[in-house]
């Protein structure tokens, strides 16, 4: 990771690797995980982990909901990762595993994993929660939505928010975060989410009804 990089250095390494127009909807989402990746990487307790990968890719994703062009979104994340001294593959490389891992699992057994240092659990996950109780385990908000993401895998597609919400605060404790840190992250993770996905919605609306409304008037345009 860039130990000497500034903020300003960050940003200048993003807009060379993502030099394209964010549409103004998805501007404070790259900022705010630009900014958040840079203050990481100076973080010498900090380590890539499964929660840390699943949760980056999980923001970015429900935050990205909706973007065009839709092609750019592999480069955008690459970019972010890139500027800010991750590796992108490596990431999506260790969220695919983790989640593939979790996946089958019933929640009882993911609980016991997170209560027991990860006694049993698969190797992705048997790491971080080994660890994430010692003094020198550095918390991010990204980890806290990667453990309510693998929790959501696990329970499959019958799962309900806020059961699950619930659940990851409980069992937030045995892994050594601070549980109303991770009540609020949470919150407001599921707060932006409503808003985004209303965002999107009318957005979407928009454009639908500029788009009927520029057909109409090539149907009048053709007619007359």
């Amino acid at each position: 990771m860039a130990e000497h990089q500034t903020i300003a250095d960050s940003k200048r390494a993003f807009h060379t690797a993502f030099p394209f127009v964010i549409p103004p909807l998805y501007r404070r989402t790259a900022d705010e995980l630009l900014v958040e990746l840079h203050l990481l990487s100076h973080q010498q307790q900090f380590q890539v982990d499964a929660l840390f990968a699943v949760g980056l890719r999980q923001v970015f994703r429900a935050f990205t909901r909706g973007y065009k062009p839709g092609q750019h979104l592999a480069s955008l994340f690459e970019a972010l990762c890139s500027s800010t001294g991750f590796h992108a593959g490596e990431l999506e490389s260790l969220a695919d595993q983790s989640e593939a891992a979790v996946r089958g699992h019933s929640i009882e057994e993911v609980r016991h994993w997170l209560e027991h240092g990860g006694d049993g659990a698969p190797a992705p996950l048997a790491s971080v929660l080994q660890r994430a109780d010692s003094s020198g385990f550095h918390y991010s908000r990204l980890m806290a939505v990667g453990l309510l993401s693998l929790l959501s895998e696990a329970q499959g597609d019958q799962a309900d928010p806020e059961q699950l919400r619930k659940l990851a605060h409980e069992l937030s404790g045995p892994l050594g975060f601070a549980q109303t840190r991770v009540e609020k992250d949470l919150g407001l993770y599921a707060s932006n989410l409503d808003k985004m996905a209303q965002a999107v919605e009318l957005m979407e609306e928009t454009l639908a009804a500029e788009r009927r409304k520029r057909e109409r008037q090539q149907q009048e345009a053709a007619s007359s």
